[in-house]
């Protein structure tokens, strides 16, 4: 048996000693970010989704290695542990086949087998079990063991119950059940049906009339189907040839010319009707729910990563706008830095003349502060809003410009605790404008103050575990939030809660500490921060930025253990301190090549992963790497959907990625669709090969269904002449 280490390094493809030191660091409380960032040299340079993999890998090993143990340790107890027994739980490589070598020995509940035993029916069901070429007859051996006083009158009941004690020893067979389970997953079909006799037309009609293999099913289908099935609208099975079922059993069970053949037999197919298909059934579906969720959770990780990297719009004064019929348009102003400059409420959608007082109002909030950029959100009366929006910026004669921004989880931010505190004074509607305003100038920050499944970047999230969902989701922001790196005197207690080794307690203390004594003028100074310990600081001090520190440093993603290191370098390489300031050390990577990546490494005392990641931060001190990706399209005008034709050429933003194709924003308030077929020319396995969300992408529209408010769209460039 392979050594968790060995396992883990053949899964991922990577050398024991890196898998070793990887969990030596975990189980010394680093956290990912950390090991990721700054133990490349112990670890080979993995990125953090492979060490969260690995981490994953380790708990359920772990876990596997403690149930063999205590499997073992139980049936020992009864004294039936073999050596033989006791290697096949060892070898045992998922916890389902550790439970089902389990099985004989668990205590069960009373079964008709059990009742039989009691009845001393055990001894009748053995001797027909062994099939004995010279054995007796079931009726002739079975009139030893009738017996009114244990219940047993009859021959047919004495029978009866040897039947049941054989069909739950092939049911308990650990052997039998392994192959059937895999012949299922093999050749066996997930069916679902409409449950009433004459269904309405629902979004669940794909799979009113619905037979696929289970091994080729789809995640998104099986879903819906598991949410049409709780519904009460659809009725869902496994479908198994039973003939072709029941040829491994009888191969494993019968012995061909024993006069008991017949009666095993017919014990053989109770146990697969009555006991094995019903559980392999229920395995299937679990496990086809756990893939999907898997998978599910999987993506949302990957949309929810690019989303929270999305550029931001830094520097300008902006304007939020929160759609809206009822209880109007609000509109928040911030700073650049986000502060709240100035709030109103104006109603375009009630009349004509509304919606000119609205251009009023806005228009002078607009040359007041300064504004230069508008986000609205994509909520209910986004089209109306942008409209009147779009006639504004006509009016002012540009110099302003707007973009559509997703406002999922704006509302529920607006009315969290968290909100209530950052804006007392506040009403909730104009707490989501400045959560919309921000989104726009650093989606990173404002994105984190929000439950990472109410950001709508994902399917069927309210089905996922929830446990499963929040640690997957929690790990995406924590990478992000590390790989950008936070200014420990703006940031807010939520984004400071993802720095690696803060939590929610140290992250409100920081702020607290920076409001009563002041800005931070050192990464040192957070260890006077109540409950950041020399540990703590050590896992985070490289991920906080100190604009305000004399050690030029401190602005950079150089951790504080390679502040030494790096001053070597810059003496090899003929730089000081103030060069890096002054941002004057353009040459400093073609010197350390032209030195020597080894030597220089050498001279400092560090291995070439860190070497070089000091030279890139000196480089660029205080480096944003959401500033290298494609900038978010600020429109000035408006499409609607009745301008769309088919073979029109459009620049849009991806909102969504799922399993069966891409939305994508193009500036129509409606997000098209772009179906898997047509991502690409080449045959494309999932659409996350192709694109993510917040990826610009040019596509050409295919159809507009304007009732249904449908638009079909393809990355696939159409041929000359046909557009």
């Amino acid at each position: 048996m392979d050594t968790i280490i060995a396992t883990l390094a053949r899964e991922l493809g990577q050398k024991e000693t890196y898998v070793q030191n990887v969990v030596e660091l975990i189980d010394e409380g680093n956290t990912i970010p950390f090991i990721a960032r700054y133990r490349k040299e112990l670890h080979g340079a993995m990125d953090d989704t492979t060490l969260r993999t690995l981490a994953d890998r380790l708990q359920y090993l772990r876990n596997l290695d403690k149930r063999r143990e205590e499997v073992k340790s139980a049936i020992e107890g009864q004294g039936k542990l073999t050596e033989e027994l006791s290697a096949a739980i060892d070898a045992a490589a998922t916890l389902a086949e550790v439970e089902d070598l389990y099985r004989p020995y668990k205590q069960k509940r009373r079964t008709r087998a059990t009742v039989a035993r009691e009845k001393g029916l055990e001894p009748l069901a053995t001797l027909l079990f062994a099939q004995a070429m010279d054995g007796p007859a079931p009726e002739e051996a079975a009139r030893d063991y009738i017996d009114p006083e244990k219940g047993v009158e009859t021959v047919e009941e004495a029978l009866q119950g040897a039947s049941d004690i054989i069909a739950e020893q092939i049911s308990d067979d650990a052997d039998i059940r392994k192959l059937l389970r895999e012949l299922v997953w093999k050749r066996g079909y997930l069916v679902s049906a409409a449950a009433a006799k004459e269904p309405e037309d629902s979004v669940y009609r794909l799979y009113y009339d619905f037979r696929s293999p289970l091994s080729k099913l789809q995640g998104h289908q099986v879903l819906a189907i598991n949410r049409g099935e709780r519904e009460d609208i659809l009725k869902v099975a496994v479908d198994m040839d039973r003939e072709a079922a029941l040829v491994p059993v009888r191969r494993k069970v019968l012995r061909p010319g024993a006069p008991a053949m017949a009666f095993v037999h017919s014990a053989a197919e109770d146990a697969y009707d009555r006991l094995i298909f019903p559980s392999v059934e229920r395995e299937m579906r679990n496990l086809l729910t756990e893939n999907a969720n898997e998978g599910a959770i999987k993506m949302f990780g990957l949309n929810l990563k690019p989303l929270l990297m999305q550029p931001p719009v830094k520097g300008f004064v902006t304007m939020g706008l929160d759609p809206g019929y009822r209880n109007g348009c609000k509109v928040a102003v911030v700073d650049p830095t986000g502060k709240v400059l100035d709030t109103a409420v104006v109603y375009p959608t009630f009349s004509e003349k509304k919606k000119q007082e609205a251009i009023e109002t806005l228009s002078r909030l607009i040359r007041k502060h300064g504004v230069v950029h508008i986000a609205i959100g994509n909520g209910t009366a986004s089209r109306e809003t942008e409209q009147m929006a779009v006639e504004m910026i006509r009016k002012l004669e540009g110099g302003v410009s707007y973009m559509i921004v997703n406002e999922a989880g704006a509302s529920v931010y607006s009315a969290s605790k968290l909100a209530a505190e950052e804006f007392p004074d506040y009403d909730v509607n104009l707490r989501s404008a400045v959560s919309i305003a921000r989104r726009l100038q650093d989606p990173l920050a404002e994105l984190v103050k929000i439950d990472p499944k109410s950001i709508g970047v994902g399917q069927y999230q309210h089905d996922m575990p929830q446990a499963r969902l929040d640690e997957t989701l929690e790990g995406v922001v924590e990478d992000c939030v590390n790989a950008v790196g936070v200014d420990l005197n703006t940031a807010s207690a939520p984004l400071l809660s993802y720095v690696a080794g803060l939590n929610n307690t140290t992250a409100k203390n920081i702020v607290k500490f920076r409001e009563e004594n002041g800005a931070f003028t050192t990464r040192k100074g957070v260890l006077k921060v109540p409950k950041v310990g020399p540990k703590a600081f050590e896992q985070c001090a490289g991920f906080l930025r100190v604009p305000e520190s004399k050690q030029v440093l401190d602005h950079t993603g150089v951790h504080p253990e390679s502040y030494e290191a790096a001053q070597k370098l810059l003496e090899l390489c003929g730089y000081t301190l103030k060069d890096v300031a002054d941002g004057a050390i353009g040459e400093l990577a073609g010197r350390v090549e032209a030195c020597g990546k080894g030597k220089a490494a050498e001279v400092c005392g560090v291995g070439l992963p860190t070497l070089e990641d000091i030279v890139k931060e000196l480089c660029k001190p205080g480096r944003d790497p959401r500033d290298e990706l494609p900038r978010p399209i600020l429109r000035t005008d408006v499409l609607e959907m009745k301008d769309l034709r088919p073979g029109m050429e459009l620049t849009g933003t991806v909102r969504n990625v799922i399993d069966f194709g891409a939305f994508v924003d193009i500036g129509v308030h409606q997000d098209g669709l772009v179906h898997i077929s047509q991502l690409s020319n080449r045959r494309v396995r999932h659409p996350s090969e192709v694109c993510a969300v917040g990826d610009i992408v040019t596509v050409w529209v295919l159809a507009v269904d304007e009732k249904k408010k449908r638009i079909s769209l393809t990355m696939k460039k159409p041929k000359e002449g046909l557009a």
